[in-house]
């Protein structure tokens, strides 16, 4: 099943197996109201997913389905420039480690997820680098949050809570490539990417597959770039 998709502001083309679609959003819809994580290192598609579901699950009959993204739970800009973090024992400044789960709001992140109705949900704008506030108005009775670290099983994070879970896994060189071919597509050389990508995404995409809670749903992305279940 193919789509022409809309992801963080840019166009994407995706193809997913029809079946697997309709199963999963089939469970999701049997809650008739709920949250579902769907989580995953970077460059594993999980923004993709969510939103193909969000688009073939409000064509079904059924409660209603909206994907919204973690990513409006970094901290701002400016409080990035402003803080450092630990690192390895060493104290490195916030920005350098952008992406991690260091640079997001998590108690932001968790107030959030407990009083998730009727209210406003941020975005990250790719274009300004920083995050708008009450972007969304959260309207669907099925809530499909998607994020690397919304399974992550580390203090505080390990506390977040849904009634469904999605981990996707992706082999660690495809991974490497499409995170470096994401950075090109944005304009940087491949030479940069691939030193950023090494010293940054990698770094998040290793903790995420090292440390995760269980999922009650596990896909994994082939190296043909395929979406199956896995478990």
């Amino acid at each position: 099943m193919d789509f022409d998709l809309t992801v963080n502001g840019l166009p994407v083309k995706a193809s997913y197996d029809e079946a697997l679609l309709r199963s999963l959003l089939t469970r999701m819809k049997a809650m008739k109201r709920g949250i579902v994580f769907i989580a995953a290192p970077p460059g594993a598609g999980k923004s993709t997913l969510a939103t193909a579901l969000e688009k073939l699950g409000n064509t079904m009959e059924g409660p209603s389905v909206q994907a919204l993204g973690m990513d409006g739970f970094h901290h701002t800009a400016a409080y990035i420039a402003d803080h450092t973090v630990c690192r390895d024992g060493e104290t490195v400044p916030m920005a350098s480690v952008k992406g991690a789960p260091e640079s997001f709001d998590l108690e932001k992140l968790a107030a959030a997820l407990k009083n998730v109705r009727d209210r406003k949900w941020p975005i990250y704008d790719r274009r300004l680098h920083d995050v708008v506030e009450d972007a969304i108005d959260v309207t669907g009775d099925i809530l499909i949050i998607e994020g690397n670290y919304l399974l992550l099983d580390e203090d505080g994070w390990r506390d977040l809570t849904c009634d469904l879970s999605v981990f996707v896994t992706i082999h660690r060189d495809l991974c490497i490539r499409r995170l470096i071919d994401r950075k090109v597509a944005g304009g940087m050389e491949r030479s940069a990417a691939e030193r950023f990508v090494r010293a940054s995404d990698l770094r998040n995409a290793d903790r995420i597959l090292k440390n995760r809670k269980p999922s009650h749903i596990t896909l994994q992305v082939t190296a043909e770039g395929k979406l199956l279940r896995a478990d």
